[in-house]
């Protein structure tokens, strides 16, 4: 009964959220063993999937419950229909995806028997996203903006510099790793890195909670309002402008680890858009990702709204 008032009230506070990012056709193939230089391997058959990682967090945060639009860019090939197609049966809102002459972005996977993955990624359309795509009005409506770095780095820039303009929360997954210019991090009210992203912003090595905890706090002194570490199977510490923790992993048979940090973002930003506080937002992240680890693919394995709550429960 509690758990039914609760989402009474939830989606009355509900706010839209804009994802500007990446949009991918993911090529998987599943190994044994992930191969070394120079090594052959054979794998399974060749599977596809709707992938990226601003359009996995963008269908992530629709099956979450959140009220979700789309800016990003497809190519003028066969997968690019594909792609819009499967984001708008995921009821995102694809008004702002263009078209551009020439190929999608394509992410090249494998996946081996532990369900860890490797992931190469060719751009394609989504390296032609470009600061002159940001304006203002784009943020019309929006209270929440969600953005990775599968995109050019200066985009990802004047998306957030405007998005402050604007009054809209930024919310930046910085992956994949790399460094941020301190003028993007004083505009990003919640940042989400995994270890080796949080190593290379924070010059911290992460190992340990303990570690993430203090890289944590070095990221929030570089600028960042709010910072959440996630540590795979080892949970995750956040840190907010007034509190702190951490949590366990929940335990799940893992299948396919592709998209966890993705549903983690989206579903993150569902609760956060939703009036939550950090850690009750990180809490209903935290359930989402362990449920898309258990099934194949990236959006494929996405959990709706009451898988969610249900797990949390």
């Amino acid at each position: 009964m509690a758990v039914h008032k609760t989402n009474i009230v939830i989606l009355t506070m509900q706010n839209k959220i804009l994802v500007i990012g990446s949009i991918n056709m993911d090529l998987v193939v599943q190994v044994e063993k992930q191969p070394s230089p120079g090594d052959t391997v054979l794998g399974s058959d060749l599977m596809t999937f709707s992938g990226g990682k601003g359009a996995n967090q963008a269908v992530a945060a629709a099956k979450a419950g959140g009220l979700v639009k789309m800016l990003g860019k497809v190519g003028s090939d066969a997968y690019g229909k594909e792609l819009i197609a499967n984001l708008v049966k995921n009821k995102v809102d694809t008004a702002l995806v263009v078209t551009e002459l020439g190929s999608s972005g394509i992410a090249l996977i494998t996946v081996d028997s532990k369900g860890e993955n490797m992931i190469v990624v060719s751009s394609g359309a989504n390296r032609k996203l470009q600061e002159n795509d940001i304006y203002e009005e784009v943020f019309k409506d929006i209270s929440y903006l969600l953005l990775q770095l599968e995109v050019p780095l200066l985009t990802v820039e004047m998306a957030a510099g405007l998005a402050k303009k604007a009054n809209v929360k930024t919310i930046l997954n910085a992956a994949p790793a790399q460094k941020l210019p301190n003028s993007l991090i004083n505009n990003l009210d919640y940042l989400v890195v995994n270890e080796g992203e949080a190593e290379m912003i924070s010059g911290k090595k992460v190992k340990t909670k303990t570690d993430a905890k203090l890289a944590a706090s070095i990221l929030q002194e570089m600028g960042a309002k709010n910072v959440i570490v996630t540590l795979g199977s080892e949970g995750l510490v956040w840190r907010s402008e007034n509190d702190a923790g951490d949590l366990a992993a929940h335990k799940v048979e893992v299948v396919d680890t592709t998209a966890a940090g993705d549903c983690f973002c989206g579903a993150l930003s569902v609760s956060l858009s939703e009036g939550s506080q950090l850690s009750e937002a990180v809490r209903f992240a935290n359930a989402a990702a362990a449920l898309a680890t258990t099934k194949e693919g990236a959006q494929s394995s996405l959990p709706e709204r009451s898988e969610i709550l249900k797990i949390l429960s």
